[in-house]
């Protein structure tokens, strides 16, 4: 009697050694070597283009074939346990073959071609990635982008975007979170002097984005973690605009409340300074730009050439460090 077979004309019998072959080939063992090195689901996932569910999804699947456990999970961290060591070390040869036939294939001086459509909030878009933006058209002058700065939470998919920079703790599950810039707001104003603390705000006309009339009790932490002021606050001007808010301060109207990207330039130079030094205001939506694009297998070439350009040269700046320029 012939055994039952799926759509795909595979007996129950075929069926499972291809699901088998495809648990174990040569893609999920570099994925295994690369979940390894990374130490997390997240930071692989990350470096791979995929979710984390897939990457998860992918290391299940092995481990069910192998019927043992491969890596030890805890909230914190990933550690081998004596199969995954085994299987670690013949996935590892895997990957550098790998590695070695993709670095073989490429062509120098290859360049990337076509369409990229960016978005971004205003503040992030015009302080820090219009520079890196103009430094991608250097290196990459065959790739044309369209620019989209805007407040409004933009659908990849149905928007046809390419890369998101947005302030967000929580990214979609369907897209790929790659966290480029920390930041922290603080208050920011023409006087050199420091404010005894957020209370002396009170005294101050302050800058407020999109702040109304009304007034606004928010919640001021020390960086070391230790104190915390909630102050009413009243706006003085409220915009919709942080560059114009930017601006009010840099002309002496007052105190404004910005992110530190928001703000560098003007601090570097001197003609801003940070009034609470040892302070900073933290907001629900968290305190991290991250570059989102879809999975590797539908975000393009040139989303990633260029997420990973933003993350490289962002890289260095010390965001737990509140105003870094001085002031």
């Amino acid at each position: 009697m012939n055994s039952p077979k799926d759509a795909l004309g595979l007996s129950a019998t075929q069926l499972h050694r291809h699901r088998e072959n495809a648990a174990l080939d040569a893609n999920a063992l570099e994925l295994f070597a690369r979940v390894v090195a990374a130490g997390s689901f997240s930071r692989a996932a990350r470096q791979l283009g995929l979710t984390r569910a897939a990457v998860s999804r992918r290391v299940a699947a092995m481990e069910q074939l192998a019927g043992q456990t491969l890596l030890a999970r805890t909230t914190r961290s990933l550690g081998l346990t004596e199969a995954g060591r085994a299987l670690a070390a013949r996935a590892q040869v895997v990957h550098e073959a790998a590695n070695a036939a993709r670095m073989a294939l490429r062509k120098e001086g290859d360049a990337l071609q076509g369409r990229l459509r960016i978005t971004s909030m205003r503040a992030f878009g015009y302080s820090v990635l219009l520079p890196l933006l103009a430094e991608f058209g250097r290196i990459h002058p065959g790739v044309a982008m369209e620019l989209m700065f805007t407040e409004r939470r933009v659908d990849l998919v149905r928007e046809g975007v390419d890369v998101a920079f947005r302030i967000t703790r929580k990214p979609p599950e369907d897209c790929v979170a790659q966290p480029v810039l920390r930041y922290r707001i603080g208050a920011y104003g023409v006087a050199p002097t420091p404010l005894t603390g957020p209370q002396a705000l009170q005294q101050w006309p302050l800058l407020m984005l999109e702040g109304g009339a009304q007034s606004w009790p928010l919640q001021w932490h020390s960086h070391s973690g230790n104190a915390r002021e909630t102050v009413e606050l009243q706006p003085h001007i409220s915009a919709d605009s942080l560059e114009a808010l930017v601006t009010l301060a840099r002309l002496g109207q007052g105190v404004v409340l910005a992110p530190d990207f928001c703000v560098q330039e003007d601090v570097a130079a001197g003609r801003l300074h940070n009034l609470l030094p040892d302070w900073h205001l933290p907001i629900t939506e968290g305190d991290c730009v991250q570059a989102l694009t879809l999975p590797v297998h539908t975000a393009g070439a040139n989303a990633r050439a260029l997420v990973r350009l933003v993350a490289q040269r962002l890289e260095q700046i010390d965001s737990n460090t509140v105003n870094k320029y001085g002031g």
